[in-house]
């Protein structure tokens, strides 16, 4: 009896450590990904990607932005994305469409389409020929939302 009682003290203790250290451990994901957060910040839609180029373009509510992919993730066209799109710098931004959190460079911001064009020209030549030998333009995609400020 006082065998069993020895041995079951230590063994107790045992347990309540390991079930305290093993609920102690808890996965979070970094950055935390709060929506209600990302869907307070200004709305775009990514009109241009191009996985030749690292940079793609952004039509929110003041007009285009210049977004340069940092890492190796890049939305896709048509991909709702949420953020500070209205000053130069490094930043998170959240894809809606997969529910991805992202860092990107907004390089120039407000543009007008054919500011935009040129930025991107400028970023990645494009090489590409018209018919009649003249330097074609990239077209970018219609956005298909109406952004909220």
């Amino acid at each position: 009896m006082k065998r069993i009682f020895t041995l079951s003290v230590p063994i107790a203790i045992g347990m309540l450590f390991i079930t305290l250290f093993l609920s102690s451990c808890v996965k979070n994901s970094l950055p935390a990904n709060n929506e209600n957060y990302w869907l307070s910040k200004e709305q775009g839609e990514v009109v241009y990607s191009d996985t030749y180029c690292s940079y793609f373009v952004v039509e929110t509510y003041y007009g285009f932005n210049i977004v340069k992919a940092f890492g190796s993730y890049k939305p896709y066209e048509g991909s709702i994305v949420y953020g500070n799109f209205s000053n130069r710098g490094t930043r998170e931004m959240y894809n809606y469409s997969s529910g991805v959190v992202f860092t990107g460079t907004v390089t120039d911001y407000w543009l007008s389409y054919v500011e935009a064009q040129d930025a991107l020209d400028y970023y990645c030549p494009y090489g590409g020929k018209n018919a009649d030998g003249t330097a074609a333009k990239r077209e970018f995609k219609k956005a298909t939302t109406v952004f909220k400020k």
